[in-house]
């Protein structure tokens, strides 16, 4: 049997394919909990600075493989007992907050219910010409989870965000640029290269400057405190011109050359 999730590194940029074709990458809970662990290791890792997360065969994730799936959890039985949120609401814990890497979303297909939420996880999204994305919750009875009651209303707002899960709409193709939930489209035939090609060109800058930048951002949809936000910018800021990479991309400025960053 193939691995349920696929780990491949090509440069700094490693991406995390889930890799359950013939259930369109439904989330089965071994699915789910590996692509958490892979997040948390691409995270712990510092030859990655880019991290992909995109699906096999023609689909992204088409939620909840609501035919059942075996018990599965990676902590012990306590913990297990314990864990109140469960991979549902790992997934944007994981790739928001715990990974402080770029997460580029490669959406080469359907993205329904919790798959969706995953793909909104995501720091930035690609979405393939074909792809459909759908809540789906009204139609099967249920309520919003895998976090996007956070995530929808951040990239579209709240009625927007209303008016998508309460009228089960699906979003096709370049659609979802018009609603926020996608910064760029691509032909089908074209979108693995073109994923691959934009991480690459995220490499270029250097990483300590990329996660200093996310940290910032996902830290000021936590804070209400405005000065505490000033303050941690600048504490960033001050961390990125100290660091090796931040005084290489100045000298390479005022040189009028490309930097060369090594991640220290």
């Amino acid at each position: 049997m193939s691995k349920l999730v696929e780990v491949s590194d090509a440069g700094h940029v490693r991406t995390i394919r889930l890799n359950r074709p013939e259930k369109k990458n439904a989330l089965s809970q071994q699915l789910a909990w590996g692509v958490i662990e892979a997040v948390d290791a691409a995270a712990r890792d510092d030859n990655v600075w880019v991290v992909a997360l995109t699906g096999s065969g023609d689909a992204f994730c088409a939620g909840l493989d609501l035919s059942g799936s075996e018990p599965y959890h990676p902590d012990s039985a306590m913990t297990a007992q314990l864990d109140d949120i469960s991979w549902v609401g790992q997934f944007v814990l994981a790739l928001r907050k715990r990974c402080d890497k770029p997460v580029v979303g490669g959406i080469n297909g359907v993205a329904v219910g919790a798959g969706l939420g995953l793909a909104m996880a995501t720091d930035v999204r690609l979405v393939a010409s074909s792809a459909r994305l759908m809540a789906g919750y009204t139609r099967i009875g249920g309520s919003p989870d895998a976090g996007l009651t956070i995530t929808l209303p951040q990239v579209m707002g709240y009625e927007r965000a209303m008016r998508f899960m309460m009228e089960n709409r699906t979003i096709v193709g370049a659609e979802a640029l018009d609603w926020g939930m996608a910064g760029e489209a691509v032909d089908d035939a074209n979108f693995h290269a073109r994923l691959a090609e934009y991480c690459a060109q995220l490499c270029e800058w250097s990483p300590i400057t990329l996660r200093l930048l996310k940290r910032g951002i996902v830290k000021s949809y936590e804070s209400i405190d405005m000065e505490q936000q000033l303050r941690y910018e600048v504490a960033n800021i001050g961390r990125a011109f100290r660091s090796e990479d931040g005084q290489e991309a100045r000298r390479a400025f005022l040189e009028k050359r490309k930097p060369v960053f090594q991640g220290r």
